[in-house]
């Protein structure tokens, strides 16, 4: 009678599992027993689940780790927060607590323009100062040499460039101009077209046009004088070099980039 109960349990309340039957044994070794006597010898594995099943694992929630930009802000944030405080609480704790905290943060800063410096030593492609020397032996070689190329340059600019000079008998500054824009142009044998912005003669370039719409024709802005303008006679394009005052230096720098140079090789 006891088997025929025994047999009649797993139809009244579902399947049991063999670690259920031996619940009521402690220890591992009697549990193992349990499972033997109702899995092994008496063969009821069509009413227990002899083999526990095994449990679905558990997605791993990984917790997102903020990105460098974030932790960069969190810092500043802090920075600010610590300053604040020492500065409206000015108590001693305050105040080691905002200097602590900005040391830290100039000591990342020193090791970050250490390894900068040693990354230019040791990669050249990286170093712009090879371009454009900073040292006062590098800076003055550097300028010599591109003095030299941009005299080389302007000599032959006089076959394709010329220059339209607007001024103004009434200005005082083209007073001081007209003598060096004319030193430039004979220096280099470069053309200047004077035009008299009212009318008015010039004693440096005597060959001179008055204004019949040439300047906005040729799309140079304002009527500020004196002013410079580089002309282009094989794609008939107007370059403005300069308005106001110039020395010679600056003219025939600013020549020389405008022709000779790509946007942004130079700086």
């Amino acid at each position: 009678m006891l088997v025929l109960a025994a047999l009649a349990l797993p139809v009244l309340g579902g399947p049991v599992y063999a670690q259920d039957v031996s619940a009521g044994v402690d220890g591992a070794e009697e549990q193992s027993q349990g499972d033997d006597f109702y899995c092994g010898e008496r063969k009821l594995g069509q009413w227990f689940y002899c083999t526990r099943p095994k449990p679905a694992p558990r997605p791993n929630a990984e917790v997102p780790q903020p990105s460098a930009a974030e932790k960069m802000a969190a810092i500043t944030s802090q920075l600010n927060e610590l300053k604040a405080r020492a500065i409206l609480e000015p108590s001693e704790e305050n105040i080691i607590a905002y200097v602590r905290f900005q040391r830290e943060q100039l000591d990342r800063a020193s090791t970050f323009s250490d390894t900068w410096q040693r990354a230019l030593w040791q990669n050249p492609d990286l170093d712009y100062t090879l371009q454009r020397p900073v040292s006062t032996v590098g800076k003055r070689a550097w300028l010599d040499n591109r003095k030299a190329d941009r005299d080389a340059v302007l000599e032959s600019l006089s076959q394709r460039y010329g220059l339209f000079y607007f001024y103004a008998q009434s200005c005082g500054a083209c007073d001081i101009f007209g003598p060096i824009l004319r030193s430039v142009a004979d220096s280099h044998g470069m053309a200047v077209m004077a035009v008299s912005m009212d009318g008015g003669p010039n004693r440096d370039f005597p060959n001179y046009v008055v204004d019949a719409g040439q300047r906005a024709r040729m799309g140079v802005p304002g009527n500020e004088t004196p002013a410079l303008v580089l002309f282009d006679t094989a794609t008939r394009r107007t370059i403005p070099v300069g308005f106001g005052m110039l020395s010679a230096d600056e003219i025939m720098d600013r020549i020389f980039t405008l022709t000779n140079t790509r946007v942004g090789s130079d700086y």
